[in-house]
């Protein structure tokens, strides 16, 4: 399956979840991911995001939903699929969206965002998407042909304040540009109410991961509120 532009229209307002596990943990396992995002599947996740080469290769074999992939290397600055070489590496191994960096800083290879959008389009079939921390980040990525646009960074670069919820303001003031690609919410979304405003504000599509996909974290948040 080859997702097109036009296709991403099955998406709209729908839910994108995202199946990661840390480093270090029991489920950092392709096979697991990929069992988790079957079942997500199950529950009505219209689209799966995960993390890594064999991620995406296990779950592209155990879902029918589009894939959104990315590869995480290292911890600071941009590590979200940084450079070419990884974006197309996660294209090959069968996702059907890219996501990458979307800031405005430099990138570990030295290629602008437009250079690496436009490499990912030329040598695969796979979108781009562009995970924005900021609106000047959203307004670079439609400039550089970025595919979609999240909100995935808001708060982790400088430029935004975190939020203990997801960035409605940011949603709303992309929407509001009327740029034209779809605007996927990402981060910060813990409840179903806060997957609600975030498409009331503006979001084309809501992705959830922690709550869904992570038990520590969603064990933790138990065990605190019964101390």
């Amino acid at each position: 399956m080859i997702l097109s532009p036009r296709a991403l229209e099955t998406l709209r307002g729908q839910l994108i979840v995202s199946c990661q596990a840390y480093p270090g943990e029991p489920m950092r396992d392709p096979r697991t991911m990929a069992q988790v995002a079957a079942s997500a599947v199950i529950g009505g996740a219209a689209a799966i995001r995960v993390q890594g080469v064999a991620d995406v290769q296990q779950t592209r074999a155990a879902v029918e939903v589009p894939v959104i992939g990315l590869w995480k290397d290292g911890h600071d600055g941009v590590f979200i699929t940084p450079t070419l070489r990884h974006a197309l590496a996660v294209a090959n191994a069968g996702a059907h969206v890219v996501a990458i960096d979307g800031t405005r800083r430099e990138r570990p290879d030295g290629l602008s965002l437009a250079q690496t959008v436009a490499g990912i389009h030329n040598d695969s079939h796979a979108l781009v998407m562009a995970d924005c921390g900021s609106f000047d980040d959203a307004a670079a990525a439609v400039a550089a042909g970025a595919d979609l646009i999240g909100t995935t960074l808001s708060g982790y670069t400088g430029e935004r304040p975190k939020t203990q919820g997801p960035d409605l303001e940011l949603l709303e003031q992309i929407a509001a540009a009327g740029f034209g690609q779809p605007l996927i919410a990402e981060g910060r979304l813990h409840t179903p109410a806060q997957a609600r405003q975030a498409l009331d504000a503006g979001a084309f599509a809501v992705v959830v991961g922690t709550a869904i996909t992570h038990p520590a974290s969603i064990t933790g948040w138990f065990a605190e509120a019964l101390k």
